[in-house]
């Protein structure tokens, strides 16, 4: 009994011996599963800050667009790091504690968004008046969290391809109601791309979704730069809306009711046909996130990693703007706000890396000093191309406020 007790007190002894020099025999695939954790809680958490920090480069900003507008996606993935076994080590509750930071700051676009989501019916009552014209909404809130998870839905539509410019091959993508044969409002869709890129194919969703509304959508392809340079593309799109209106019958479209709705460049274009025109049948334009004075763009330029903003401009309108002062006044929209421009809807991200969210801001206060029915969203939390998902709390808003503008003006 007595050689028993010595055994157990010398092995005792000598597991408090491993213990206290950290040589406990651990499985290395435990370890390495540890790492794993820590390693897959570092990357969710350096995402999430996507969601609150501007991004450096052109490429973190594609990442930070989806971000900010799938944060709840990316929450639920953080949150896998409390899986069982997170504290039973050091490495867990790290990696716990980092996920639970990430899966907060993925969602603080929900968050930021629910306040704008609960003023937002009042604001644009305030800037364009009631719905007067009987148009009711499946809609009825801003911001829907069951939308967030399921998506917005999007009735059948067909879409067609038509040439508007046989001569320089230039098309529309035409999307109407299956079954309506009421001549409905048109909405022409100008597509991004800094002036040089992109297509009628971009972004479709909001497309299908506003023709399923019943609204005919063009969505149009024009002349690029640096090959045609401005004004080719606005002449482009005034060309459009000649064909148009020549097939309206055709089209199931009123020809005395088109609207405007641009992103980025695309938005430039659309402003500046909406403003120089001197068209009634234009009621109204919508920028997402467009630069609205071309001379203010050159002068505050994007970070060149995100984009060479500044090589842009030059591409479009052929110099800097000491070289052709006339052009960059001619080609901002800003400078041809009157009394008589056409109501405008404004949509910026607060945030946004590639356009600066103070080109809306002064085209806004230009509208209201001329007295022009206008309303400005600005989403804090939102970056360049932030209506990439509709179902996002971005594109949720800007659909509401896209459907009571245009329910408002038409």
């Amino acid at each position: 009994m007595t050689r028993t007790n010595a055994n157990l007190r010398k092995e005792g002894q000598r597991f408090l011996s491993i213990k206290a020099s950290g040589a406990v025999n651990i499985n290395p695939k435990t370890i390495f599963l540890r790492y794993l954790r820590v390693a897959y809680a570092a990357l969710v958490f350096v995402l999430s800050l996507l969601a609150i920090f501007e991004a450096p480069t052109h490429l973190l900003w594609m990442a930070a667009v989806g971000v900010t507008e799938y944060g709840h996606l990316l929450a639920v993935l953080a949150l896998l790091v409390l899986l069982p076994g997170w504290r039973h080590s050091a490495a867990g509750r790290v990696s716990a504690g980092l996920g639970l930071v990430a899966a907060f700051l993925a969602l603080t676009p929900i968050l930021c968004a629910l306040p704008i989501s609960r003023s937002l019916p009042q604001q644009l009552e305030i800037a364009f008046g009631k719905n007067g014209h009987g148009v009711t909404f499946e809609r009825r809130r801003p911001l829907d969290f069951s939308d967030l998870l399921v998506g917005i839905e999007r009735p059948a539509i067909e879409s067609t391809t038509h040439f508007y410019i046989e001569s320089e091959a230039l098309t529309l993508d035409l999307y109407r109601p299956t079954s309506d044969v009421t001549p409905r409002p048109c909405v022409v869709v100008i597509h991004g791309g800094a002036w040089q890129g992109g297509d009628s194919t971009e972004l479709p969703d909001l497309n299908g979704y506003l023709a399923g509304k019943g609204y005919v959508v063009a969505s149009l392809n024009y002349r690029l730069a640096p090959n045609f340079r401005y004004p080719a593309p606005v002449e482009d799109i005034k060309q459009a809306i000649v064909y148009l209106k020549a097939h309206a019958t055709e089209f199931r479209m009123d020809p005395a009711r088109i609207f405007l709705l641009g992103r980025s460049a695309g938005a430039q274009l659309a402003l500046q046909v909406a403003y120089t025109a001197s068209d009634p049948a234009i009621r109204g334009v919508i920028s997402l996130y467009g630069p609205a004075d071309l001379a203010y763009g050159y002068a505050h330029p994007a970070r060149r990693l995100v984009i060479d903003s500044r090589g842009v401009l030059e591409d479009f309108l052929g110099g800097n703007p000491r070289e052709l002062p006339e052009i960059y006044r001619s080609a901002s929209p800003i400078q041809h706000v009157d009394a008589f421009t056409p109501p405008t809807l404004l949509v910026h991200g607060g945030r946004d890396e590639l356009v600066s969210p103070e080109q809306s801001r002064r085209l806004a206060a230009r509208l209201r000093e001329n007295g022009v029915s206008y309303f400005y969203l600005e989403l804090p939390w939102a970056t360049h191309g932030c209506d990439f998902n509709l179902s996002g709390p971005s594109g949720q808003l800007v659909v509401y406020a896209i459907e009571r503008f245009f329910a408002a003006v038409k």
